[in-house]
């Protein structure tokens, strides 16, 4: 199995646990708890930032964290991370799977996979390399 077929399976593992805003685990998580659960799946063995603002972040910011962790990509493969602008001002978090994506669903309140394109716009993705993986700091 690849690191990202390890990715989207530990992401698909999370379907129908809680949203819980900055929750890391199976108690609850939000998009960044997903993907900080499923890159640990893929090889990625750090630490994943808390304290982001819900609303109102910053891309490039969101982007340099990413950056720090992992490659940049076309976000077309599974296991890929995207970040997506999901509202105005708001940005989101989702794990490709084929067929579709994983993420968590604030409005829904857990962790749903959605079939099909992804509904709002790409801004970034990155992709888990194969290997042990920590901050490229």
């Amino acid at each position: 199995m690849t690191a990202g077929e390890r990715v989207a399976a530990a992401a698909r593992e999370m379907l129908g646990v809680r949203f819980r805003p900055q929750g890391r685990g199976r108690e609850g998580v939000d998009c960044v708890g997903l993907v900080a659960v499923a890159i640990r799946a893929g090889g990625y063995g750090g630490d994943v930032p808390r304290g982001y603002p819900l609303r109102g972040g910053n891309p490039a910011k969101v982007a340099g964290v990413l950056d720090a962790v992992l490659g940049r990509c076309d976000g077309a493969a599974v296991g890929d991370v995207l970040l997506c602008a999901s509202g105005p001002g708001q940005m989101h978090l989702a794990i490709r799977v084929d067929g579709g994506m994983v993420h968590a669903d604030a409005g829904l309140g857990r962790v749903v996979e959605r079939p099909g394109a992804v509904p709002w716009p790409i801004i970034g993705a990155w992709r888990v390399a194969e290997g042990e993986m920590t901050w490229r700091r």
